[in-house]
């Protein structure tokens, strides 16, 4: 079962689709979100975010921003 993935800034969707799993650049070390995790509310540092997909895997630079984990869906918000 794959997660849905939005990651937005203010001005515009970065990425939006179904994921495998999602490396994020945490402010406390970077970690990793799989299918199912628990509910989860976290700050992202600068960094990339690596999105892997049934087709590869991609990367996204951000500043910074905050991610919310609930029911496989993941809800970035990059600065």
């Amino acid at each position: 079962m794959a997660m849905q993935i939005d990651i937005l800034t203010p001005e515009k969707s970065l990425y939006s689709g179904k994921v495998i799993a999602v490396q994020f650049p945490g402010v406390e070390g970077s970690f990793q979100i799989l299918t199912d995790h628990a509910p989860l509310v976290a700050a992202l540092g600068a960094g990339q975010i690596v999105i892997e997909t049934a087709n590869g895997s991609e990367s996204i630079d951000i500043p910074g921003g905050v991610v919310e984990v609930s029911n496989n869906i993941l809800s970035v918000l990059a600065q």
